[in-house]
């Protein structure tokens, strides 16, 4: 048995990792929706001509229909989520899942009413090899027990493409809400924390005075019951990287260190998904481009089982919780 899929939005790029990746496991998409226009849409139409554009009662009321992706404007998802549940579909939702805290409650209420799995696919972790090779070497033990995690997160802004919902501080939710929702769900996944304070948060606009809603810096600290963590967001990649952004996590074990280099390797011929190991016994570089991305069959096996295994729904509300309460508590320091 396979999903059938439809599509809500296509305002950001993630929707093609979330559709192929989908696809890839033997789902099935016939129709897709978006409201307005995208800067996205010439490259969907052409990426995926079979799929037919139509309105969105046409994919909400469709009973064959069993799990919407929703990628639209990062202020507009919450709504569209709730629709979809309300109307029996299951949902995985772009990052970030919501932007504010009453839209997260109004989610959770609708969850719980319609038992519907509300995923938010945390593209830093779910599409990226090198987590799921980190993951199994935690799980073995091979660095102990996780004392801290450290997530850098460095993007190029490539202003002349974007949106302007990208600079409007309402629509795209903060840089800690936004982006920082992805090192969250790391920190939570690889410490086991569920109790979690946010230490310290900051956000600044240092280089965009033309547009005062961007927020090209961020930072925040957290202490969880489980352990501890730093993150550090930014705009400001050099055009000289072949690639968006030299995306690391580090993780220190109370037995060795773990180093992930996601998606380049600085100074080497352009490579992805690099690992580096260090503990008692090994110093280990290892190239895990062709380890899986378990979240996307867990996800199907969830939605037909009634299941928890691709990220169990508490950690995903606890994420988004987390994200907007760090943005709250940097902006009241602007």
């Amino acid at each position: 048995m396979t999903l059938h899929l439809g599509i809500l939005g296509i305002d950001h790029g993630h929707i093609f990792g979330m559709l192929a990746n989908m696809l890839n496991e033997g789902c099935t998409a016939t129709h897709w929706w978006t409201d307005g226009p995208a800067v996205t849409e010439t490259k969907f139409t052409q990426t995926h001509p079979d799929l037919i554009k139509t309105e969105k009662a046409r994919i909400l009321d469709d009973p064959s229909i069993d799990m919407v992706l929703i990628s639209a404007i990062p202020s507009d998802r919450a709504a569209l989520a709730i629709e979809a549940m309300k109307a029996g579909k299951d949902v995985m939702v772009d990052k970030p899942g919501c932007t504010t805290l009453d839209q997260l409650a109004r989610i959770k209420q609708t969850q719980a009413e319609t038992g519907r799995i509300w995923s938010v696919n945390f593209s830093e972790r779910f599409e990226v090899p090198a987590v799921t090779r980190a993951s199994k070497l935690v799980h073995e033990g091979a660095i102990g027990r996780v004392i801290q995690t450290v997530n850098l997160a460095p993007h190029k802004q490539n202003l002349k493409t974007r949106p302007d919902w990208y600079f409007q501080r309402d629509k795209y939710g903060g840089i800690l809400t936004d982006i920082g929702s992805h090192q969250i769900d790391q920190f939570l996944h690889f410490t086991g924390s569920t109790d979690v304070t946010i230490a310290h948060a900051l956000v600044e606009n240092t280089t965009q005075p033309s547009h005062p809603g961007f927020q090209d810096y961020g930072e925040m600290t957290l202490k969880g019951d489980g352990g501890h963590g730093y993150v550090r967001l930014d705009w400001f990649t050099p055009d000289g990287l072949p690639t968006w952004g030299d995306g690391r996590l580090f993780i220190l074990g109370t037995e060795g260190t773990i180093e992930l280099r996601k998606y380049t390797d600085i100074g080497q011929p352009h490579r992805t998904n690099m690992l580096y190991l260090v503990n008692g016994t090994q110093n280990a570089q290892i190239d895990c481009a062709n380890d899986p991305l378990p979240y996307f069959n867990d996800l199907i096996q969830d939605v037909q089982n009634r299941t928890q295994t691709a990220n169990p729904q508490a950690q995903t509300f606890r994420t988004m919780e987390l994200a907007i309460t760090a943005q709250m508590k940097a902006e009241t320091h602007v």
